[in-house]
């Protein structure tokens, strides 16, 4: 009876402290803008054989080129009500992940190794040249932010890694200008720009590029919507770092845990007092 005693208070107290950490960083959310792989406001243009598994919106302009040899899995909205409530949902966002408070780093991520967080650049810019790994500790929810003043630029064969159940989904690049992505890159996380976004010969894109008021240019990409796991699934295999299901923030498997240390600490209770009244 005190062995089960002890294992209760053990359970209560692991999940009563380990229950918050799945909402430090509460997600920025996309409103309708989360269907969208490419979402642009003055052009869409694409060159060579481009796949895009997501929607594509465009909002207010109608100059939507080269699609003939774009392979799109997902629906195309062009001057529509759908792609102005993404539009709108967009500018919500991105005023969103640019009001959050961050920790100021250089402009270089490459080589570098982030926790989750807000990240704003010291000199408005963020480049990446080699890979810059994203550790979410063991946490599915784990949201990380990058906001720079001006530009994003990544160079040639650079990439961003997640690990330790990181998840492109919860990945936000807020762009005070323009974004543009090196050749043969390999990104990941959403793209929010103020102006226009850039994605140059080979390079793909595990979330999407979202721009407020220009142009999306691409030319023989691949780029695939970002869909976060589920919290209690992604938890069953904490280095995964695939993609499936809907966009949560993990609450349901919080309240579940919740649960789960409560019902274990009246069992603990319950316990006791048996045990006390056998004296």
């Amino acid at each position: 009876m005190k062995l089960l005693g002890s294992i209760g208070l053990g359970i209560f107290t692991a999940v009563l402290f380990a229950a918050p950490v799945l909402a430090a960083q509460p997600t920025v959310g996309l409103g309708t803008a989360h269907s969208y792989a490419v979402l642009g406001g003055s052009a869409i243009t694409n060159t060579g054989p481009t796949t895009i598994t997501g929607d594509v919106g465009l909002d207010p302009s109608t100059s939507v080129t080269g699609f003939d040899t774009v392979t799109l899995n997902g629906a195309q909205h062009v001057a529509d009500a759908a792609a102005l409530q993404a539009k709108n949902d967009l500018i919500v966002a991105y005023v969103n992940a640019a009001g959050r408070t961050g920790t100021t780093v250089p402009a270089e991520l490459g080589g570098s190794t982030k926790k989750v967080g807000v990240y704003n650049s010291l000199d408005a810019t963020f480049a990446i040249t080699g890979t810059l790994t994203l550790d979410a500790e063991g946490n599915p929810d784990a949201v990380f932010i990058f906001q720079a003043g001006a530009s994003l630029t990544t160079a040639s064969n650079s990439s961003v890694s997640l690990i330790n159940s990181a998840q492109a989904c919860n990945v936000f690049w807020q762009v005070g200008s323009s974004a543009t992505l090196g050749t043969t890159t390999h990104f990941k996380g959403n793209i929010l720009a103020l102006t226009s976004i850039t994605v140059t010969t080979g390079a793909t894109v595990d979330g999407s590029v979202l721009a407020r008021n220009g142009a999306v240019t691409l030319d023989n990409n691949v780029i695939t919507r970002a869909v976060c796991a589920t919290a209690l699934s992604a938890t069953l295999a904490p280095t995964s770092t695939s993609s499936g299901g809907d966009q949560g923030s993990g609450s349901d498997a919080s309240f579940m845990l919740i649960f789960a240390g409560l019902a274990a600490g009246a069992a603990f209770l319950t316990v006791r007092r048996i045990d006390f009244s056998r004296r």
